[in-house]
């Protein structure tokens, strides 16, 4: 029983060895039990030898006592002379010179002796776990009891209720921002770290929310700072939304990369294709701060490292900066332009006459779709579909008409009201995931769960370069979160109602709802 109890804290320790040479954290109760499990094993180990010591003592006392223990008469040996001969005293003949024992009662081996001996502890060891006054080994039968769960290795995993405004998280991310510094400069001008908005649902409360109001760049001194003007403006621009979507916020930070080159000049006893990697690390956690990284960005950034990186040493600085320039540009012209025309060439066959088609928001690859299908004489119409607080929808709808494409402006409210003469749905993508899922803008999905209900088929338009690796079945996990500020609605213009229709608009006036209530 007891070897069986030492046995299980031997593989439990053995779990938790193989767990910490895995690289997997031991929580503090599992420590706290490793510790205990040491010191009760330390403790049944003294036991132990101190039996062993005290029954090799027993062995010897009996040994001896039996070798000083007084002969029977029968052993005496006694000479009888005939009674002429006086008899002689009786000589008492030595232990070791006794004669042999009778054959009735032998003496035991060594053998035997050691066969008794632990007979004798297999016995005690049986009878201690009935004794209750040990505590030491109520412990150890309470450990054999331990659900086989605690056995396993333990899987390091995240908290339920892990705040981004967290003090221990937020000291983290400026522990990065600084070790990105560049060396040479000043290293009192940082890269700011921006504050979260401030109150946030609980529900998304492991997610960044900031705030216009406060805008990161604010913080910064252009001539000090170890950001690239260009890079500066472009986190300005992505922080206050006058670049937005997939496609507009790559083409502007390859562009804004292309400036960087431009400018960038090796340092003395350095390799352009180490210290210019070194260089964009900065950059990019700066423009992470004014706006999370799309999954198109995220795919860009990565080619334009892999390039750097396959600079070569012998390479001179000017030959190398051409060749990324013009990697650039190709990755501009094959993974946006020419990939929207290969979309565009398929999608039109789709396209038939009198269809009307419904589009959401402004995907400028869904309007570039549109506009070579009207181009080729397809007769269609397009209902715009809007939604609060970007209202995307009014550039789609600029664009559209400036075509003399005929066009319906609604918002999401009234998709189910409008959805039965829709004939097909085309959406754009703001990534595709490694399990098929598609990420887009906030309402995609309630359109595509609606256009299911109706039997009406909806395409998604998506270029190979927003293929991400990631996988994910939620808008929980991971997700932006906007200003909540932009949700209030200012009553001191006239303000816009429900529907707007633009089917006679061909000059810049269009209809508008009036005043009267929703």
């Amino acid at each position: 029983m007891a070897d069986t109890g030492v046995s299980d804290v031997n593989d439990r320790q053995d779990d938790i060895e193989r767990a910490k040479t895995e690289g997997k954290e031991l929580t503090k109760e599992e420590k706290q039990r490793l510790r205990k499990e040491k010191k009760q094993q330390k403790k049944n180990k003294e036991k132990k030898d101190e039996k062993a010591s005290q029954g090799s003592e027993k062995e010897k006392k009996s040994g001896s006592l039996a070798a000083a223990a007084p002969q029977p008469p029968a052993k005496s040996t006694t000479v009888k002379t005939p009674s002429a001969v006086p008899a002689p005293a009786p000589v008492s003949v030595p232990s070791s010179l006794e004669a042999p024992a009778p054959v009735d009662k032998p003496s035991k081996t060594k053998a035997e002796l050691k066969a008794e001996r632990r007979a004798r502890q297999e016995a005690e060891r049986a009878s201690k776990p009935g004794k209750k006054g040990e505590p030491g080994q109520q412990a150890a039968s309470g450990k054999q009891k331990a659900p086989p769960s605690e056995l396993q290795p333990v899987i390091k995993r995240l908290p339920e209720h892990i705040q981004v405004d967290n003090p221990d998280v937020l000291k983290k991310l400026a522990k990065k921002l600084e070790r990105q510094q560049v060396m040479g400069l000043n290293p009192t001008k940082k890269i700011p770290l921006r504050l979260d908005y401030g109150y946030k649902v609980s529900l998304f409360s492991h997610l960044h929310q900031y705030s216009r109001k406060a805008p990161l760049t604010q913080q910064l001194s252009i001539p000090s700072t170890v950001i690239h003007p260009a890079v500066v403006r472009l986190g300005l621009q992505y922080s206050q939304g006058i670049v937005a979507g997939s496609n507009a916020r790559s083409v502007a930070l390859l562009h804004a990369f292309k400036q960087v080159i431009r400018d960038y000049i090796t340092p003395p006893n350095e390799e352009l294709s180490r210290d210019l990697v070194n260089k964009l690390k900065p950059y990019i956690s700066f423009l992470n701060q004014c706006r999370p990284l799309s999954a198109s960005m995220g795919n860009a950034i990565k080619y334009v490292k892999k390039e750097i990186s396959n600079i070569s040493s012998q390479c001179k600085e000017e030959e190398a900066k051409s060749k990324l320039l013009n990697c650039i540009e190709w990755y501009i012209k094959e993974k946006i332009i020419l990939a929207a025309k290969a979309i565009a060439e398929s999608s039109i066959e789709k396209i038939n006459n009198e269809d009307v088609i419904l589009v959401y928001g402004c995907s400028s690859l869904v309007n570039h779709i549109l506009f070579e299908a009207f181009e080729k004489g397809r007769k269609f119409r397009v209902i715009v579909v809007d939604s609060r607080p970007r209202l995307e929808g009014r550039e789609a709808l600029r664009r559209l008409v400036q075509r003399g494409i005929s066009c319906t402006y609604v918002l999401i409210s009234a998709v189910s009201y409008i959805l039965p003469e829709v004939s097909k749905v085309f959406l754009g993508a703001h990534a595709l995931l490694a399990n098929g899922y598609v990420m887009s803008r906030v309402g995609t999905s309630q359109i595509a769960l609606v256009a299911r209900a109706f039997n009406v088929p909806v395409l998604v338009c998506c270029e190979t370069y927003k293929f991400c690796e990631r996988v994910q079945t939620d808008s929980f996990v991971s997700n932006e979160l906007d200003d909540p500020d932009d949700l209030m609605v200012t009553r001191n213009a006239h303000s816009r109602r429900d529907i707007t229709t633009v089917d006679a608009a061909s000059g810049p006036n269009t209809r508008r709802a009036g005043n009267s209530p929703c």
